[in-house]
Formats: C-alpha cells, structure tokens, sequence
C-alpha cells in the first residue's frame, strides 16, 4: 500500500484572515523573553542573599524569613518574584497547549485550569507576602518556634 500524497508546499495560497489579526501572541513573547531576563535577577539575587550572606542554608528558619519579610524590599522582590514566575509560567504552558490540544473544547478546559491555578497562587502568594505576622497580638509565646524569640523582647 503506497502513502498518501502530500501536497507540495505553497500549492495552496496562504490566506490570513484579516478580522481575526492581533498582536497578542507578539506580546506574549516579548513578554516571555524580557520576563525571562528579569526572573533569572530576581532569582539569582534571591538564592545569593539566602544562601551565600551570613550563616547561608543554616540560617534559613521562621525568623530569617520573618526578618525579610519585615522589610518591603523583600515583599517587592519575592511579590514581583512570584507574580512573573507565575504568569511566565502560565503563559508557557498555555502556549504548549495551542500547540499540542487539538479539540477546543480540551484547550478551553485546560486553559481555564492554568487561568485558575494562577489567579489562586497569585492572590494567595500576595496575601501571604503582605498580611505575615512574625508576632502575632496576644499568642501564647509557647506556640511560636524557638526562632521566633525576637517576638518576646
């Protein structure tokens, strides 16, 4: 049994569709190749303050990060960390799924799963980030972890 034919390439004139024309894919990879530069910053800069400054990997508890936190340096970095890591991610993942999901029904599901992973760990990522308390109002000290000593003085 012999294959089937293929058409010669460009035997049939591309026609683009002018009512659907839009720059969203262009942004959307501009947006994936300058994210990418400012995450492998952010990134690096984070690993290199956690792990390279003052005592390093042993110094990484409750109260390292409480000490950070307590700083809005910190709470921009790892919000503008977490907001482009999350969204270049996304972004990532839902071009795979154009790329491999052939019904549209299975690419309407799949994205509106990433859309809802993202919304979710970008809102709960940033109350995270913004409401911690290192020292809560009247809580029993006992309950607290032993690096959290600073709360008592």
């Amino acid at each position: 049994m012999a294959a089937p034919a293929l058409e010669t390439p460009r035997s049939t004139p591309y026609r683009r569709s002018a009512s659907r024309r839009s720059n969203y894919e262009m942004y959307s990879w501009l947006f994936m190749r300058l994210s990418g530069v400012v995450l492998v910053v952010l990134v690096l800069g984070h690993l290199f303050v956690n792990l390279m400054v003052g005592e390093g990997i042993n110094a990484l508890d409750f109260g390292f990060v409480a000490g950070k936190w307590a700083s809005p340096f910190w709470q921009v970095w790892d919000l503008a960390m977490l907001w482009l890591a999350m969204i270049h991610g996304s972004n990532g993942v839902r071009t795979i799924i154009n790329d491999y999901a052939e019904r549209d029904m299975t690419r309407i599901v799949l994205k509106t799963g990433v859309a809802v992973a993202l919304v979710f760990t970008v809102v709960l990522g940033t109350l995270v980030i913004f409401t911690f308390e290192p020292c809560p109002v009247n809580l029993d000290g006992e309950l607290l972890p032993a690096a959290a000593s600073f709360c008592t003085g």
